[in-house]
Formats: structure tokens, C-alpha cells, sequence
């Protein structure tokens, strides 16, 4: 796994060229075909600690008081309060938003959540399963009915925000490397209408064995993923709350427009990456 700091670089790909910004080429390799990348101190850890404590206030929980952590997950909302808006909006993640999904192409994260709080427990929290995160429906009640497709309709990309240190025990979204690319393959036949969340997962077990990776870091760490990473959930085996959040980077325009030539970024290679694979 490669991790970046945000130093400034300029990379030249054969179809992707860019100019002081933050991954450099072998960063963008990664993303292509592992379908990831983890930049540390994305945003600072004094700003996830503010965001921790307004969540706190919101959860029938004492941060001092282990006896009142009595569930496996606490689901909170959307937040855009200023702590949340702030460690989405630093120059290190607009300047990757702009290399891997490309300048002018996605909306600024203006809310943040929702927000899954893992607790330390032995209760199953009933919600571990390996999925695609789907962007789009008819249904805004029923999420196991809404959809993707092969030109990710909405969503840029899949995003790990850790608002807490999240070590190997302390409930780490698992990732299965390289996935994104399978998914690809899977949904292009599909066009525009895409497959649905069930219907993809029935077809998980059809795919290629690939291996997994923990989402672990220090508060302040964001790991940018490809929208068609198939990732899930995990029990809380540590000691203290886990605090994250994974919100979409949304899209001004579909990616993949027939009518475009030319240069593509990361996430469109992936994608070509994947289905011509």
C-alpha cells in the first residue's frame, strides 16, 4: 500500500498529464489497478476531533463511561457544520479530486455522513457484507433497489474519511484489491441501467479471487477510493469508538461520454482497464 503526505509533484501519464499536484506516478498506477489510494494527514486531527465531539453530543454515549457504549453501531445523519465541510475541502483533497476524476468534473463536499459509529462489541452488528456503494434510483426508501452503472452515474469516487485512529481490531472497512476492475466488467454489458445492489452482490462469488486490505491510519487520513471497489464492514474488536465517515464525491457530468476523446483521468482508465480486461 502507498500512503502520501501531500507534497506537491508534477506527473506525466501517456494519457493523463498534470502539473503541481499531489500523486505522483507510481500513486496513480495504484489507483488504476488496485482501485485505491491512502493520503495521511488528508486534514488535521484537530478537526476530527471536533468533529468527534459534536457526534458525540448526538449519541445517547458518555466518551468516559464504557458501560453506556451498549450497541455495535450507532447510525447518525448527514452534518455539514463547519469541522465537517473543513476536512473534506483541504488543497491536499481538492488537488486529488482534480488528478483522479479530473478538474471541473465533481461538486465540492458541502455535508458530511452519514455516520456509522462503531462500538466495541461481541453483538454482530448485522451489516458486514462485501458491496459496491450504488449511486443511483427510483426508490430514495429503499436503497437495496438503487443502482450503478458502468459510467459510475453520480459518483467520482468512494471516499474513507477516519475521524478517529482506526487500528487492525478497530472495526477497518475491509477492500478487496483490484475489485473496481471486475465491477467494471460486471456492469458494462448492463448500459445505463446498470444492476442493482443485490444484483451485483449475487454476482461477488463469480468473481475473481482477490486479495484484502484493511482502511487502517490516524485520524485525518482519507483513503480515495475507485466508485466500483467492492469493500465491507467489520465487528469491533478494540477498545475505543471507531468514528468514520464515507461519503461520494458527486459529478457534475457522467464519465465516460461517448463523444469524448482524448485524455482521460484515473478513474475512466480504470474503467477501460477493467472492461477490456
Amino acid at each position: 500500500m502507498i500512503a502520501i503526505t501531500g507534497i506537491a509533484i508534477a506527473i506525466i501519464h501517456p494519457h493523463i498529464i498534470f502539473m503541481e499536484e499531489v500523486l505522483n506516478s507510481i500513486q496513480i498506477k495504484q489507483f488504476i489497478e488496485e482501485g485505491f489510494i491512502r493520503i495521511d494527514n488528508a486534514f488535521p486531527a484537530e478537526v476530527a476531533a471536533e468533529v468527534r465531539n459534536i457526534l458525540w453530543k448526538d449519541m445517547d454515549a458518555d466518551p468516559g463511561d464504557p458501560s453506556t457504549w451498549t450497541k455495535p453501531v450507532i447510525r447518525l445523519g448527514m452534518y455539514s457544520q463547519q469541522p465537517f465541510v473543513q476536512s473534506a475541502n483541504t488543497s491536499i483533497l481538492h488537488a486529488a479530486f482534480d488528478q483522479l476524476v479530473g478538474k471541473g468534473k465533481w461538486i465540492p463536499c458541502m455535508a458530511m455522513g452519514t455516520f456509522p459509529v462503531r462500538f466495541p462489541s461481541a453483538e454482530d452488528p448485522g451489516d458486514t457484507g462485501w458491496h459496491v456503494d450504488v449511486s443511483f434510483g427510483d426508490h430514495p426508501t429503499n436503497f437495496l433497489e438503487w443502482r450503478a452503472n458502468w459510467r459510475s452515474k453520480n459518483r467520482g469516487l468512494l471516499m474513507l474519511f477516519l475521524y478517529s485512529d482506526i487500528g487492525e481490531k478497530d472495526a477497518p472497512t475491509k477492500i478487496k484489491v483490484g475489485s473496481h476492475l471486475d465491477i467494471a466488467r460486471l456492469l458494462k454489458p448492463h448500459g445505463e441501467q446498470g444492476l442493482s445492489l443485490l444484483e451485483m452482490a449475487a454476482q461477488f462469488p463469480s468473481l475473481p479471487e482477490r486479495a484484502e486490505i484493511t482502511a487502517t491510519g490516524k485520524a485525518g487520513t482519507v483513503y480515495l477510493c475507485h466508485p466500483f471497489l467492492i469493500h465491507a464492514a467489520q465487528p469491533h474488536r478494540g477498545k475505543e469508538p471507531r468514528f468514520l465517515a464515507q461519503p461520494p464525491l458527486l459529478l457534475k457530468s457522467d464519465l465516460m461520454q461517448e463523444n469524448e476523446t482524448g485524455n482521460f483521468s484515473p478513474v475512466e482508465v480504470a474503467m477501460q482497464l477493467g472492461i477490456s480486461g
